[in-house]
C-alpha cells in the first residue's frame, strides 16, 4: 500500500469524501483548503483523509475514510499515522478530530491511535446537515471532539 498526498482529485475521491460526510457543500469547501492523503493498493484509491488547519499550531481531520471491503486492515490507522507525521514535520502541535457519538468504530480507532477526548459539541449535526444522519440505529446529534498532542 502507498500512502501519499493526492495530486489530482477524482470522481473516486469525491465519491469517499462523501461516503463519511453527506454534506457536498461543507466537504467542497474543506477540501479546497486542506491536504488529501490517499492510501492507493494496486492503483486503486482505497482510502483518503484530509486534514485542515484549523488555528495557529493546530491541524484538523476532518475527513476520513476507507472502502468498505479494505476496512479491517489497518488502512485508516496507518493514514491516521501519517497526518500524525506530516503535521510533525509541519511543527503543528496539536491534531484534532471530530466524529459522531454514535460511531463506536471511529472513535475506537481514534483511541486506538492516541487521541483523546476532549469535549462534546452537542447538537452539531441537527445544526449543520439538513437531514436526520442515522449511524447505528440512531439518530446521530452529538459531535465527540478528540485531540492529541505531537
Amino acid at each position: 500500500m502507498k500512502i501519499q498526498k493526492a495530486k489530482q482529485l477524482t470522481t473516486a475521491h469525491n465519491q469517499l469524501f462523501l461516503e463519511a460526510d453527506p454534506a457536498k457543500e461543507l466537504v467542497a469547501a474543506y477540501v479546497k483548503r486542506g491536504t488529501v492523503l490517499e492510501a492507493i493498493i494496486d492503483e486503486k484509491l482505497v482510502g483518503v483523509l484530509v486534514l485542515l488547519p484549523t488555528r495557529p499550531a493546530t491541524l484538523e481531520i476532518v475527513n476520513l475514510v476507507v472502502l468498505a471491503e479494505y476496512r479491517g486492515q489497518g488502512i485508516a490507522q496507518q493514514l491516521i499515522q501519517e497526518a500524525l507525521s506530516q503535521a510533525k514535520a509541519g511543527q503543528y502541535q496539536t491534531v484534532e478530530v471530530g466524529t459522531g457519538s454514535t460511531g463506536v468504530e471511529q472513535l475506537y480507532l481514534y483511541q486506538k491511535c492516541g487521541f483523546r477526548m476532549t469535549h462534546i459539541d452537542r447538537d452539531f449535526f441537527v445544526r449543520h446537515y439538513p437531514e436526520p444522519i442515522i449511524e447505528n440505529g440512531l439518530v446521530l446529534r452529538d459531535m465527540v471532539r478528540l485531540a492529541q498532542d505531537i
